[in-house]
């Protein structure tokens, strides 16, 4: 089984109407892929390559505050950050209208839940992912670059370099490569979006593998996961009862207390 490539070219960022034939063709591809893998690829999303490539500058190593650096550091990183964050925003509610259409559901019902993205109210995050080289000698076995897990939220954009090491447990119960694609976007259920629609759509556990021994290359790579406001009240789409309702942010911090600590 491979993860599916879907073209999103009559739905990307900046197209008007779409004919209901080629948003309803869009939808089959996107249920397919979200049934049957967890995972799907994007391609011709309307997000420029070169916003995903690394800043200029950058420093890597050490360690930065939680705060913007400043231009003397990383010169122009909050506008293109914030630039690709938005950008990221409107393909994720692209893409939960047409699964939402894809259910046979009303197109806003996904949406009307994430109206708050990117402002105070809403826990979707942006984040930059830099995994540093790895010495052989200090490699335990069975260890991983990146923990068997699934994500939280309703789904996470994916953007990776092309180290590769992603791979995804398929219903097979075998894990399967989810290399780079250049010009592609990955995109993944997560849990709270299998919640929500009753199993159908699937949050497949995922890892990121070690690179050979003697590999000693860097890994990067940007994801942007998506969460419903906070105070949104998430009941299974389908109208069954096969999960209570929950409050979205009572939902994220319980599985942050489950991941971290119980405190």
């Amino acid at each position: 089984m491979k993860i599916p490539v879907v073209d999103f070219e009559a739905y990307r960022i900046g197209a008007g109407d779409i004919p209901a034939e080629r948003l309803q063709n869009l939808g089959e591809e996107l249920k397919a892929a979200f049934t049957e893998v967890g995972f799907v690829y994007l391609k011709n999303t309307g997000i420029d390559q070169q916003e995903v490539k690394p800043s200029p500058g950058g420093r890597p190593e050490g360690s930065l505050q939680h705060k913007w650096p400043s231009q003397e550091v990383i010169g122009g990183f909050r506008e293109r950050q914030v630039s690709f964050f938005l950008h990221c925003k409107d393909l994720s509610l692209r893409v939960l209208r047409v699964m939402a259409l894809s259910l046979g559901l009303d197109a806003d019902l996904f949406l009307s839940k994430h109206r708050l993205i990117g402002s105070e109210g809403n826990g979707s995050t942006l984040r930059t992912l830099y995994y540093p080289p790895v010495r052989a000698e200090v490699v335990k076995e069975g260890q991983l670059r990146c923990g068997e897990h699934s994500d939280y939220g309703t789904i996470t954009l994916v953007f990776q370099s092309q180290e590769g090491g992603l791979q995804v447990l398929s219903r097979s119960g075998e894990f399967i490569s989810a290399p780079s694609i250049p010009g592609t976007v990955l995109i993944n259920i997560a849990d709270l979006m299998q919640r929500w629609t009753g199993d159908i759509f699937i949050s497949a556990i995922h890892r990121v593998l070690l690179p050979p021994p003697g590999d000693l290359s860097t890994r990067q790579s940007l994801a942007f996961f998506v969460q419903p406001d906070d105070e949104a009240l998430i009941t299974c789409c389908d109208g069954s009862e096969k999960y209570p309702p929950v409050k979205s942010v009572d939902y994220l911090m319980e599985r942050f207390r489950d991941s971290y600590g119980r405190k």
